[in-house]
């Protein structure tokens, strides 16, 4: 994709989890890999405001091209997941309720549904609690990602990648799905969870999930 299709793709994406209830406000960022190192969303902007000319072209060091607006204050983490992650090509952040309340409580979402494998393991990781837009922050996020797709911050949010865009907005979507779903069964007085022989049989299975070119 050119810069042109990515930005407009940025703008969509965040008025897309708007619209679906997962930020309010100017809450959340998103980014995408590009040659020179990462486009991604300005700082403090809702995302009805956005215009293609928003998002932020800068470099992996943080250094941003001249003339363009701040980008997101977590541009360190979405920086560091891409020096680290050569599968991931987009991240999405988000401030969704039913993920955030689980972060709140600083606990991982265990394999209570066998949809949990979406995100790449037997669990979703909650990550330590860092100060939002840190250094500090990325590491955390780096070890909550360690063999997954997507993670918990404690006490802030959800973070979730793709290769693509639309593959990493996809994922928060389900990823907080889940989050409510789990949410409601703690009420309900606690999920059986699946054993971890179950979850390494579902994982095998997904290798192979979905659409399939047949031969």
């Amino acid at each position: 994709m050119s810069h042109a299709e990515h930005r407009r793709a940025l703008g969509t994406v965040m008025r897309a989890l708007a619209a679906a209830g997962l930020n309010q406000g100017a809450a959340g960022n998103a980014s995408v890999r590009v040659s020179e190192g990462m486009l991604i969303t300005p700082t403090g902007m809702k995302p009805a405001l956005l215009q293609d000319d928003s998002h932020v072209l800068m470099n992996l060091d943080g250094a941003p091209a001249p003339g363009q607006l701040s980008p997101s204050s977590e541009w360190h983490f979405h920086a560091a997941i891409y020096g680290h992650r050569p599968d991931i090509g987009a991240v999405v952040h988000v401030h969704s309720p039913y993920a955030t309340a689980v972060a709140c409580m600083r606990h991982d979402i265990p394999a209570f549904h066998y949809m949990i494998s979406v995100a790449g393991g037997d669990s979703i990781r909650c990550g330590d609690y860092a100060l939002f837009g840190t250094a500090e922050l990325s590491g955390v996020v780096l070890a909550a990602l360690d063999g997954r797709r997507a993670c918990l911050l404690a006490n802030h949010g959800l973070v979730a990648t793709g290769e693509t865009l639309s593959a990493a907005h996809d994922l928060a979507l389900a990823v907080e799905d889940l989050a409510h779903q789990y949410c409601v069964a703690l009420q309900c007085g606690g999920p059986v969870l699946l054993s971890e022989a179950q979850m390494q049989d579902v994982l095998e299975r997904f290798k192979t999930y979905g659409q399939q070119v047949v031969k």
